[in-house]
């Protein structure tokens, strides 16, 4: 009785916070806080790259420690097409348009999920964590490689990208943008999860060699998801790149990744709302305990330790409602 309050609690509060992201600029507006909306649209896209690793880690129940990599993708299939068509050179792949960059960030994310994920998913566990965070790695020293774009400097968007109807250096509408796109990926993980793919993925986390008995091509479907989630993460980093105007091979590095792991344990992992609720905690426990002490990664970490231990008490229960 009081888990299940406590379950609906938690309900309400997701949803008081859903409603307050999507009103952000309306409120910092109305508060003369500008700073607060751009900490919501970094909420919103750290959320909508969480959305890609719950799939992922929630329902298939494998850890990726190499998602940030899917960051740095799209990032760069925004600022690169961006440099050229300002400064020439490869006509070919020069452009502003934002549909371009959000369509090449969603391609070489989802190819680089299907080349990655069909030799990572040979093994489980911590072989797994260890090979997703080796291809991340790799990315992370190729693009320091690339003087063109800055190296390890990173490069900057003098332009932000062109979409029909929308002025993205306009700071609401950006926002409204990021929301926008977070609710989409919210929907979607809620309809995968509810859906045959959606059960067969748990069926594939929990008893594979039933599933592998019963006809279902087991790696199929953990790659079909890891796909899945590459494409998501892919497109916050399209909204990354936008949002602060600035790419780097930082974004790619292993801790970044485990920082989008800790909002999944943080919002709790098979809960649809969960990479909201744990990029939002994420993001205000870093922006208050920062200005509070340097060593603010200390009660960060015991956080993640007693949620940790709490969560492995409580069964797992995937949400159907």
């Amino acid at each position: 009785m009081r888990r299940a309050w406590l379950h609906r609690a938690l309900l309400v509060l997701e949803g008081g916070l859903l409603a307050l992201l999507l009103a952000a600029p309306l409120l910092a507006q109305w508060l003369a806080a500008p700073f607060w909306l751009d900490v919501a649209t970094r909420i919103a896209t750290l959320a909508l790259a969480a959305v890609g690793l719950n799939l992922l880690l929630g329902l298939g129940g494998l850890a990726s420690f190499g998602h940030a990599a899917y960051l740095a993708i799209g990032a760069y299939a925004t600022a690169i097409p961006t440099y050229h068509s300002i400064y020439g050179g490869a006509a070919w792949l020069a452009s502003d348009n934002g549909l371009f960059h959000l369509l090449l960030a969603l391609t070489c994310g989802g190819l680089f999920a299907l080349i990655t994920g069909w030799l990572a998913l040979k093994t489980r566990g911590i072989h797994f964590i260890m090979l997703t965070m080796a291809f991340a790695q790799m990315l992370f020293y190729l693009l320091q490689g690339l003087e063109t774009y800055g190296g390890d400097d990173g490069i900057g968007l003098d332009a932000r990208s062109q979409l029909p109807g929308l002025n993205l250096d306009d700071a609401a509408q950006m926002h409204w943008l990021a929301a926008g796109l977070l609710l989409a990926g919210l929907l979607l993980y809620r309809l995968l999860a509810r859906s045959r793919f959606g059960l067969v993925l748990m069926g594939c986390r929990e008893r594979p060699e039933r599933m592998w008995a019963l006809g279902w091509p087991v790696r199929g479907v953990l790659l079909a998801a890891y796909v899945v989630s590459g494409m998501l993460g892919s497109m916050a980093g399209w909204l990354s790149a936008n949002h602060t105007a600035f790419v780097s091979p930082a974004m790619a590095e292993w801790t970044h990744s485990g920082e989008l792991l800790f909002m999944i344990i943080l919002g709790g992992a098979g809960r649809w709302l969960g990479p909201l609720t744990g990029a939002a905690g994420f993001v205000l426990l870093e922006e208050w305990l920062s200005s509070a002490t340097i060593y603010w990664q200390l009660p960060f970490g015991l956080l993640l330790m007693a949620v940790a231990l709490w969560q492995a008490g409580v069964p797992r229960r995937e949400e159907r409602a």
